[in-house]
């Protein structure tokens, strides 16, 4: 095609069988460039309001971004979405790997999943042909087993399998996708969704080079080879190379910031058990890598002790080592590393399992759930072998297992009482592991968020709180002229705010995984122009790339106004009003006043009604939706 895109949609209809492939041309591609912008126009024109995600009507939407794919470090990343299970909202999860790439590799953008398959069945993808295929035979296996098996009956060992497990088979309201058995897309619910339509896996296999769909593909080359070598020069770059998000941990702890027993605490008394040096010594065995990523960021690891833990699945990231460890209160890092394998072989999302299980221990230890819920399970803080038995039966629905697998906002309603004071959840998704208490713009992340709480929705606080940092100065380009504290929530922070979502919502429309462009990581905002217009030949300006982003934050808005979502969706759990009862942030709290104030100012920021956050018509026109008004 000569900008990037392949053109192509393929839409699958389980319901009756049938296979079609839509072509879009370079404007269409200009104005929702992959990805998140992709999926969003999909679904806000495709499906219709009120729909039960579970069933048939929900469309499944899998969207490759601009440059996925590109042979330049980071460039990997895809989009699922559909309407959410466990929030009823925009749904949307993001993945790096290599199944985005290979999708490209094959001939098309995007993949377009509706109706429901009246027995299990997978989707075979070759070359700009597929087709649906019996998958009974691979129903209620492991990751392992059915990769292995896809791939012999495909008779090719490089089919890259995307697919779910026992969560999404059982509509555990927070099940993942997984592919290479260690890369996911988690939040957000889009595996139960997959498992609804009777749709086990998702197989892809390409022959074509990303090149030969650029516009100028030996600038493009030269671009991927500079920038490999700048990973290495740059440090924030090579320190997720040496120590991946692990590493995170004692920085986190030391700055009072690090979620201990369901955000009651932002200290954990445990933190060397779970550090880097202890996940070094106990744990690794290797570094891994998404497709043509010089970052590797990625760890492997493997257990042959109390636990035992497959290296097939990866390693725990920071996200698993927080919520299994200091949010549950456990200090045991093998404990943590089972956990995050059973999350993985059952392909949940672990920040939303782990968030779970904190929550049902706070509620145990108020008497609120009890051993008769439990099977004579002590529930408590602390407890490792309590928290891997509540994963085990999370992922089946056994026993109280299947109250934990509705979510936390779910559970608390139907258990009572406090209950709902316990649930750490913003539109029915459960707080990923950073503390708005020491990160405000973090906290408005949360809140605004069109999918529930997540933290890869804006830049985080702490990385351009100096002025000195490499982060600060690679954030110069993009508007951020002064330095503002972490914990600050004023007018200025909010504008820091709303560029820096609309240049992460561009990132997932192209394709860049957040550890790429600056100010996280080792592409500048420069860099991004180069390889943008290297890619497709368009005269880009940052504005341009910056509305790119805006566009399919709204297209997500679009969604949840159309659904019913309104400002009073885009509220914090009242925790995070209260002070932090441990570490060097003690007695801090978010002000509820300064909260309103920054939500009413980046509405008003935003071109949306200050009183339902809904886009103004005038907003919409000024980014070419006038077709939404």
């Amino acid at each position: 095609m000569g900008y990037g895109s392949t053109g192509n949609i393929l839409r699958v209809d389980l319901t009756h069988g049938s296979i079609q492939v839509d072509a879009f041309d370079e404007d269409f591609a200009r104005r929702y460039p992959g990805g998140k912008a992709l999926a969003g126009v999909i679904l806000l024109r495709e499906l219709r309001p009120g729909v039960d995600p579970l069933g048939p009507e929900n469309v499944f939407v899998l969207a490759a971004g601009l440059l996925t794919g590109a042979p330049v470090a980071t460039a990997t990343r895809f989009t699922a979405a559909a309407r959410s299970p466990l929030t009823g909202a925009y749904g949307e999860s993001e993945a790096g790997g290599f199944w985005g790439p290979e999708l490209k590799a094959a001939g098309f953008d995007a993949v377009v999943v509706t109706g429901r398959a009246r027995q299990p069945v997978y989707l075979w993808i070759q070359d700009g042909q597929a087709e649906v295929r019996d998958a009974r035979h691979l129903w209620g296996r492991e990751p392992a087993e059915v990769q292995a098996a896809v791939r012999a009956e495909l008779g090719d060992g490089q089919v890259r399998v995307l697919q779910i497990g026992l969560g999404g088979e059982n509509a555990v309201r927070y099940a993942a996708i997984t592919h290479e058995l260690r890369h996911f897309n988690g939040r957000n619910g889009m595996g139960a969704v997959m498992g609804s339509k009777n749709l086990k896996a998702v197989a892809v296999r390409g022959h074509r080079r990303y090149l030969e769909l650029a516009h100028d593909p030996q600038r493009l080359a030269e671009l991927g080879r500079r920038l490999a070598r700048q990973v290495k020069q740059h440090p924030q770059s090579w320190d997720l190379y040496e120590k991946g998000t692990p590493g995170l941990v004692g920085g986190l702890n030391a700055g009072g910031i690090l979620p201990t027993r369901n955000f009651h605490a932002g200290a954990f008394e445990g933190a060397a058990n779970l550090s880097w040096d202890a996940y070094e010594k106990e744990l690794l065995i290797g570094r891994r890598s998404c497709y043509a990523c010089a970052v590797r960021c990625k760890r492997e690891v493997s257990l042959d002790d109390r636990y035992q833990v497959s290296s097939a699945y990866g390693g725990p990231e920071y996200e698993a080592v927080a919520a299994f460890g200091a949010d549950c209160g456990v200090d045991d890092l093998q404990a943590v590393a089972k956990a995050n394998e059973l999350c993985n072989r059952y392909v949940l999302d672990t920040i939303s399992t782990g968030a779970t299980i904190a929550f049902a221990m706070e509620c145990f230890e108020h008497g609120l759930i009890g051993p008769e819920d439990t099977d004579g399970l002590e529930l408590r803080f602390g407890q490792a072998e309590a928290m891997l038995q509540a994963i085990e039966w999370i992922a089946r629905r056994q026993g109280i297992g299947d109250l934990l697998a509705e979510g936390t906002r779910r559970a608390a309603a139907q258990i009572g009482g406090d209950a709902p004071m316990f649930a750490m959840q913003v539109k029915g998704q459960e707080l990923p592991m950073h503390e708005p208490r020491g990160k405000a713009n973090v906290g408005l992340g949360y809140a605004v968020s069109e999918t529930g709480a997540d933290h890869l929705v804006s830049v985080h606080d702490t990385l351009v709180q100096n002025p000195g940092s490499v982060a600060f100065q690679g954030a110069k380009p993009l508007g951020i002229i002064r330095a503002l504290g972490a914990r600050e929530l004023n007018r200025e922070k909010v504008e820091q705010y709303f560029i820096f979502e609309n240049w992460v919502s561009l990132g997932k429309a192209i394709g860049l995984c957040y550890f790429g462009p600056a100010p996280r990581s080792y592409m500048q905002v420069e860099d991004v122009l180069d390889v943008v217009r290297a890619t497709t030949g368009w005269d880009v300006t940052l504005e341009e790339l910056l509305q790119a982003g805006e566009r399919a934050t709204v297209l997500a808005r679009l969604f949840n106004v159309r659904e019913g979502f309104s400002r009073q969706d885009d509220q914090l759990p009242e925790r995070l009003f209260t002070p932090l009862e441990a570490g060097a942030l003690t007695g801090v709290a978010l002000s509820r006043n300064e909260f309103e104030r920054a939500l009413t100012d980046l509405y008003t920021l935003k071109g949306w009604d200050p009183a339902t956050a809904a886009p103004s018509p005038e907003r919409l026109r000024a980014l070419g939706l006038d077709w939404a008004i």
